[in-house]
């Protein structure tokens, strides 16, 4: 018998599981996939440590979280500077004085600002009503039309003018030559990919891979005097209240036997509408190898169904209202806490979750 069973070796329940082990708990974690980590996992090829599900920069300006990722791996010194790619045209994220020389030529933040203004007044949006006019309110035409529109109505599978303008509450703009597209004071990728952080939190730990709980429920739930459940809330109670929305990526990774740099740089966004990928991925990048051979992965949006991955929760009204009626559902758990980004359906970063973790068990266990 044991005291935990957990759905999900992801960040959520491997960490659950690595503190209720630290105070004498016995937990049995399962996961349907055949590797720990889920999509943070990490798998080394040619030498090289491959993102297997994206991009994952870790970052964080909580000292707390900092240090308990630095229990299990070292991290090096890498910082996100994405670029992006418009029709050959190459510009540096997040949108600053590089970005804006580029587009216009200028060389002070004061001509900066002055064109973005200028767009601004011209298009005259006082009252944003979707996501296009939320952007172009917020940085002008050029910004948007290069930098904006493409990836975006790529990445939600709409046009930008029928996406709700919350989406883009506001957009980081800065009249500064920075690159760095994270303002965390704490930031880097392990020396050696994340997988290894799952092995040391889940050493000693009981862990049945390829194992899906709605497969098997009746027989896991007799196993355990409680639940931690990281899956999709809504698969959860069997889609009583109807299906959450979200949206998914196919991942498309080649080893390129003859160049050992493609791009020159870990993430280019590609922001046209006509190229089908958001983004190509050039994994050596984050540590900076000098393998001969380089691996690259090709992201490309698309529309969820059930059976595919879902990956970002579709947080408009409309799915939000059928999430509360989950959410209340939950709340009246006495044997099963639900945690992570699908069973709260809330799109989070890995210091977040890592956050929500150490609470969660802070909360079952005490300080």
């Amino acid at each position: 018998m044991y005291d935990y069973l957990i759905v999900g070796a992801g960040l959520f329940g491997s960490i659950f599981a690595y503190e209720a082990k630290q105070r004498g708990k016995k937990c049995l974690v399962i996961d349907k996939r055949n590797h720990i980590g889920g999509n943070v996992y990490t798998k080394e090829v040619e030498g090289i440590q491959v993102h297997e599900y994206g991009a994952h920069i870790f970052h964080t300006n909580n000292k707390r979280i900092w240090d308990y990722v630095n229990q299990f791996a070292e991290f090096n010194r890498y910082t996100n500077s994405p670029i992006a790619n418009y029709k050959g045209e190459i510009y540096n994220l997040p949108f600053n004085m590089n970005t804006f020389h580029k587009l216009w030529g200028v060389t002070s933040p004061e001509e900066a600002k002055r064109k973005i203004e200028e767009q601004r007044k011209t298009a005259n949006i006082s009252q944003p009503s979707n996501l296009e006019e939320q952007a172009i309110s917020l940085v002008g035409t050029d910004i948007y039309q290069k930098l904006i529109k493409g990836y975006t109505e790529k990445q939600w599978g709409r046009p930008a003018n029928e996406l709700p303008a919350f989406i883009i509450k506001r957009l980081p703009v800065r009249f500064t030559y920075d690159n760095n597209y994270f303002n965390d004071r704490f930031q880097g990728i392990p020396v050696g990919g994340y997988t290894q952080i799952f092995e040391k939190l889940l050493d000693g730990i009981d862990v049945k891979l390829k194992t899906d709980f709605f497969k098997e429920r009746e027989e896991l739930e007799t196993l355990a005097n409680k639940i931690v459940f990281t899956g999709m809330i809504d698969q959860f109670y069997d889609y009583q209240f109807g299906v959450l929305n979200y949206r998914s990526l196919k991942f498309e990774t080649n080893v390129l036997d003859d160049t050992d740099n493609f791009q020159g740089n870990a993430v280019v966004n590609y922001t046209d509408s006509e190229t089908t990928y958001t983004r190509i991925i050039e994994h050596k990048h984050f540590e900076f190898g000098k393998q001969e051979k380089t691996v690259i992965t090709k992201e490309y949006p698309m529309e969820w169904e059930q059976g595919l991955e879902p990956y970002y929760p579709i947080n408009d009204d409309e799915n939000n209202t059928v999430y509360k009626k989950y959410k209340d559902l939950a709340d009246q758990e006495a044997k099963v806490i639900f945690g992570g980004r699908l069973a709260n359906y809330k799109y989070y970063d890995m210091h977040q979750v890592i956050g929500e973790a150490l609470v969660t068990v802070e909360k079952e266990f005490g300080k």
